[in-house]
């Protein structure tokens, strides 16, 4: 007897059994579940006990069940598929942030779709229209400079996680890293080594994050008695050249220091660079700091102390966020507080 083919809460099987296709509602029956409950766990989106998600697994692997997820998807009024805005795809901290997305998303059966902001706000304007119109199910937003008022008017129609921010509105979600304690943490490191004259690399001061970190440099500051000098204060763009380039100016305009936090890791490598090149020893002449703990940053010479950030870890922690509003729950997620790892490229003070 030929089993009736049925898509209510997810498509047909790509397989067959016996002499008829494999169902959603044959996996229901094999399960003791629903088939609204099957089509909830295929999507991600199901609580249930342990047990009867078990006993669904069971049924599917039993069965050869294989779902059909773009049907699955258009018969729940989905596609499947989750946008994604970063910055730049090619920046060693957003790639791990996007692979934490994917790793998240993949066994959910939502599919990526990454576009890039550049760090502008009408780009990542467009980005957003982007998505809209490729009808992804929701959209996260990596940092970037789209205003608080824009994602609120976004997540009306569409889920959205965005990190970055401490934001609260109905739809949206944001996950914020503490940079202000991250840039204690480090600045208070380089004072605990005897350091006094402590220059910093900031990152561009329209970035959140970057006006956090430089807030916490100050703190640090007056937490412990030392002036804060603004012309130990130099720009930066969160790239390299821009590290090798602030060091340039620093020496250029004879400020004496005797340690640098750069506001990332990527500036700090560049920094280094630069120090070397007017034949300062790191951390024999200068001591230095960066911030985000890249996988590169224990392979420099010397290894870079530095903040850890969880870039890959916030991804996932975006991801979930995401796949909890789709369920039309309220997400329950934390980042990590930031810590700081010592390693060789920061010393004590020689008297």
């Amino acid at each position: 007897m030929k089993s009736k083919d049925s898509t209510r809460g997810g498509a047909k099987a790509a397989t067959t059994r016996g002499n008829g296709t494999v169902t959603l509602e044959m996996v229901a029956q094999a399960a003791g579940v629903s088939p609204s409950t099957v089509s909830r766990i295929l999507n991600g989106t199901a609580v249930v006990n342990e047990l009867k998600k078990q006993a669904v697994d069971d049924a599917i692997a039993r069965l050869g069940f294989v779902p059909n997820p773009m049907a699955r998807g258009l018969a729940g009024g989905r596609t499947l598929s989750i946008g994604v805005v970063t910055q730049a795809i090619d920046s060693p901290f957003y790639g791990a942030a996007l692979r934490g997305i994917e790793d998240e998303l993949d066994p959910a059966g939502y599919s990526p779709l990454y576009v890039s902001g550049h760090w502008n706000a009408a780009a990542e304007a467009r980005c957003i229209e982007v998505l809209r119109s490729r009808r992804v199910d929701g959209i996260v937003v990596l940092t970037g400079r789209l205003t608080d008022q824009a994602l609120k008017t976004c997540a009306k129609s569409l889920p959205v996680v965005v990190t970055g921010r401490s934001l609260k509105a109905p739809g949206l979600f944001s996950l914020n890293f503490d940079n202000c304690e991250g840039g204690r943490l480090a600045t208070q490191h380089l004072i605990d080594l005897g350091h006094r004259r402590i220059a910093f690399i900031s990152g561009d001061p329209e970035h959140p994050d970057a006006a956090e970190r430089l807030r916490g440099y100050t703190l640090a500051l007056e937490s412990a008695g030392i002036s804060f000098d603004p012309a130990l204060v130099v720009p930066g763009e969160y790239h390299e050249v821009s590290g090798l380039l602030a060091v340039d100016r620093l020496i250029e305009a004879r400020q004496g220091f005797t340690a640098i936090f750069a506001a990332n890791d990527q500036m700090a490598f560049g920094a280094a660079l630069g120090l070397t090149r007017r034949s300062l020893r790191v951390p024999d002449d200068v001591s230095l700091v960066g911030f985000d703990d890249l996988p590169t940053s224990m392979y420099a010479i010397p290894p870079l102390s530095t903040v850890h950030q969880p870039a890959y870890e916030l991804g996932r922690l975006a991801a979930q966020a995401m796949l909890q509003l789709l369920a039309g729950d309220k997400p329950i997620v934390e980042v990590p507080l930031p810590r700081l790892i010592a390693r060789e490229s920061s010393r004590r003070l020689r008297g």
